[in-house]
């Protein structure tokens, strides 16, 4: 039995891991082991409720249903930015400052594209966490705010500060009185493109309307009447001021996000000081090419005078500070023509249109086909056949159509229609009542089980190297298999006959295929396919049951109760239990000798082998330019696998940059920081990785 002691001692232990992880991107933690000690939180916590704080790790998870968001007055209004388009308007905002104070120095921060999040601290502790609302009241959203791992449920203590390294420690006279007042700090919450990406593919097979963009998803998930729903949508936060900054003696704006970042704070790590408006302009004009390779939107950057003192003297109009500017990035929007638009049927039966655009160049790469998303979205937008459309990249990841241009229109376009018949297997499609989504209902349509497979053998899921998406279609064609559960059936005779698979190919493939049954039980859940298991929530419900038929016998409040799992979720998961279809599928992989339990005691997938597990023990490792030997997601394998942390950005926490062919701006970066830098060559050589490509 755990004492109420133990349960701090724990707290603490999960808090640190998180702080290492999301604010330091130094994790101590594996995710099998950070989730290990979750779920045992959470047990202790549902024994005694009477134990739960504020500040418990067990608030990142949601569960509070709210009623209705109460609106509360900001303790200072938000203010508006003027905006700048292009570098000469940057340079009258300069001329325009330089009248009025002498030698200005300007912060420079990236602006981030998602909403603005204000936060209310008391004693150290979290109590508040409002939507921006008209600038002088907001919205009460705080157990959705406390999902979001970038924001501390409390400020770290003197002495866990004192366990940093020197330039992580912040002033304890400082912190004490931080820790003794109220503080309100303003920030931005977004949504991350991995994790934009990811929702609106669940939404889509869900039937579900898609989010336009990521800042737009972001606002619906923390306006969720539910906070599992936030949590489960990867949100995250990064500082950028402190009201009451002035008042506990900072004097400028680099000095607030450096102590943000002692208090426990994620802060943008582009964050620069000019005292050269052109030198400003040039940083403004690199980040409008980098911007791609961010892993979250921005929409341009924000330019603020630092010294709170030249602020003071600049002061305000009526809408906005004279001391700060918003230089906003043009629009990425090009037009093109729609030629035609094709449907594909997804594994859960979903139809999904895409367009197929006359090739154009979109945000660094040219576009031919681009998400359509349902018959709705087509409708609402009134788009035709023929027509001249405005295209972008939502997320600058996933090219989309904007809007169609009606006043370009010959005569000629056609309105689309979704077909009545489903062009895999013929039978009739369908539109469930409250879904935008039309289905094939058939669970034997080829489009179907073909998605079905080669969901299955994909890295994150089977991992089966070699068993790409055109040999799924093969086998299928061929009869050779029919569901996930036949692959392991496959003879080399049988694989061999195929087209450009010899005998060789065929052996590597039964080879991997036999790797692949001691995946473990998360590898195995989320390559099952049910409705709303990512690899996240398979991961915890491995942790949780550790075997197949302990999870079969699953009921829907039990499933719920866990971290990321949601009802909708534990409802999919029990319905694919009840399936026979499903039933039938587990026997045949457990025939075929599948394991269907954790594969080591950490209770979820370890390693595939043991080989260099610890050659990048601890690292944080950022990889910049193109790669010869890996493609990305082979080097970020290879990092994770050897203990390493692959990280999208250079900081001073960097360990070393991977440079490839062509590399960015990361580059500068890691040689301004006096970061190691080793080309491909140096790389294999110093630790003895395969030079193979992957």
């Amino acid at each position: 039995m755990s004492s109420y002691d133990d349960l701090q001692k724990l707290k603490e232990r999960i808090l640190e891991a998180e702080y290492q992880y999301y604010i330091l991107d130094a994790p101590q933690l594996t995710d099998a082991e950070y989730d290990a000690l979750m779920l045992e939180l959470l047990a202790i916590e549902k024994e005694h409720p009477e134990w739960v704080e504020a500040t418990s790790p067990s608030k990142r998870v949601g569960g509070f249903v709210a009623e209705q968001f109460v609106k509360v007055a900001h303790y200072g209004p938000m203010l508006s930015l003027d905006n700048a388009f292009n570098a000469e308007e940057l340079r009258d905002f300069d001329r325009r400052v330089r009248e009025m104070v002498a030698d200005p120095e300007y912060v420079v921060e990236l602006k981030i594209d998602g909403l603005t999040l204000a936060l209310t601290y008391e004693d150290g502790v979290l109590r508040r966490g409002a939507t921006r609302g008209d600038g002088q009241t907001g919205e009460d959203i705080t157990e959705n705010v406390r999902t979001i791992r970038d924001v501390p449920l409390r400020f770290l203590t003197p002495q866990q500060t004192l366990q940093q390294t020197p330039q992580q420690m912040p002033r304890n006279a400082v912190l004490q009185t931080a820790m003794q007042a109220r503080l309100d700090i303003r920030g931005e919450g977004y949504m991350p493109k991995e994790s934009f990406q990811r929702l609106n593919t669940e939404r889509m097979e869900a039937g579900q309307p898609v989010f336009a963009n990521p800042r737009n998803a972001a606002a619906g998930s923390l306006r969720q009447q539910d906070s599992r729903m936030a949590a489960q949508r990867g949100l995250r936060y990064f500082a950028y001021q402190v009201l009451q900054a002035q008042e506990m003696g900072f004097t400028s704006q680099s000095g607030v996000l450096e102590q943000l970042r002692h208090w426990g704070f994620a802060v943008n790590p582009f964050m620069k000081v000019f005292g050269s408006i052109e030198d400003m302009i040039e940083y403004c004009s690199v980040m409008e090419t980098e911007r791609h390779s961010l892993s979250y939107d921005i929409d341009g950057l924000v330019v603020k005078v630092n010294h709170f003192a030249h602020q003071q003297e600049l002061g305000f109009t009526s809408k906005s500070p004279r001391w700060a500017i918003a230089y906003k990035f043009p629009a990425e929007r090009v037009e093109t023509t729609l030629l035609d638009i094709e449907i594909s049927v997804g594994r859960t039966g979903v139809l999904t249109p895409t367009g197929i655009l006359e090739e154009v160049a979109v945000a660094g790469s040219m576009v031919a086909r681009a998400t359509l998303h349902n018959l709705d979205t087509i409708r609402a937008k009134d788009i035709r056949l023929g027509d001249r459309v405005l295209i972008h990249k939502a997320g600058d990841i996933i090219p989309e159509v904007i809007r169609a241009l009606p006043e370009k229109r010959s005569g000629g376009e056609r309105e689309f229609t979704m077909p009545d018949m489903c062009p895999q297997c013929g039978l009739e499609v369908v539109r469930l009542n409250g879904e935008a989504a039309h289905r094939c209902l058939n669970p034997h349509c080829g489009g179907r089980r073909r998605e079905v497979i080669i969901h299955f053998v994909s890295r994150d899921a089977m991992n089966v190297e070699g068993a790409g998406p055109a040999l799924m279609t093969q086998l299928l064609q061929q009869g050779l298999i029919e569901d996930p559960g036949d692959l392991y059936t496959l003879t080399a005779e049988g694989v061999a006959s195929l087209e450009r698979m010899g005998t060789r190919s065929a052996q590597n493939l039964l080879d991997a295929l036999e790797a692949s049954k001691q995946r473990g039980l998360a590898g195995l859940l989320f390559a099952l396919g049910i409705r709303n298991v990512g690899v996240k929530a398979a991961r915890v419900l491995a942790m949780h049951f550790r075997s197949m038929d302990a999870l079969k016998q699953a009921g829907v409040e039990e499933l719920q109760a866990l971290p990321d799992v949601g009802r909708i979720m534990a409802q999919n998961i029990v319905a694919f239990f009840e399936d026979p279809a499903s039933r039938r599928l587990l026997d045949k992989l457990a025939a075929a000798g599948v394991l269907m339990s954790v594969s080591g005691p950490e209770g979820a997938d370890g390693p595939e082998d043991e080989t260099g597990k610890d050659m990048f023990a601890g690292a944080s490792i950022v990889v910049t330019g193109t790669l010869t030997r890996w493609d990305r997601r082979g080097i970020e394998e290879l990092i994770v696998r050897g203990g390493g942390k692959f990280s999208s950005s250079v900081s001073r926490k960097t360990t070393f940059v991977l440079a490839g062919e062509n590399p960015g701006s990361k580059l500068a970066k890691a040689e301004s920081l006096g970061i190691p830098i080793y080309g491909e060559a140096e790389f294999v050589e110093k630790f003895g990785v395969s030079g193979e490509f992957n």
